[in-house]
């Protein structure tokens, strides 16, 4: 029983090793020659000013998960639109509460003043 998985073990530390000769090869042929330029933070070509440490309000992190939720609710509606004429009347219905209760989440959040900037 045990032997069956022995081809998934060979695979396994064949792809660890190969991995791990990249780094190692990388690490001793690369060149090294830091600089100020190449060791500085990069953002987006603008000169870094102040602490990479900064507190960051929780409201972008936020905003990021509900435009996460928003993003998955978007990948739903795609296999839906494919069935849809399958499903008829009842997928109609099923897809108008799943709309329903995205709708009342937004709204919630929109009241908790999640999109609110101004403190």
């Amino acid at each position: 029983m045990l032997l069956e998985y022995i081809p998934i073990l060979v695979w396994i530390c064949l792809t660890t090793g190969v991995a791990a000769a990249i780094l190692l090869f990388s690490h001793l042929i690369g060149r090294k020659r830091p600089s100020d330029e190449k060791l500085s933070p990069y953002e987006c070509g603008i000169v870094p000013t102040g602490d990479a440490r900064t507190r960051i309000p929780i409201k972008f992190y936020m905003v990021a998960m509900v435009f996460l939720i928003f993003d998955i609710e978007a990948a739903f509606l795609y296999p839906w639109a494919v069935v849809y004429r399958n499903m008829l009347f009842v997928g109609l219905i099923e897809m108008g509460l799943f709309m329903l209760i995205l709708l009342a989440g937004f709204v919630y959040i929109w009241k908790k003043g999640v999109f609110d900037w101004e403190d």
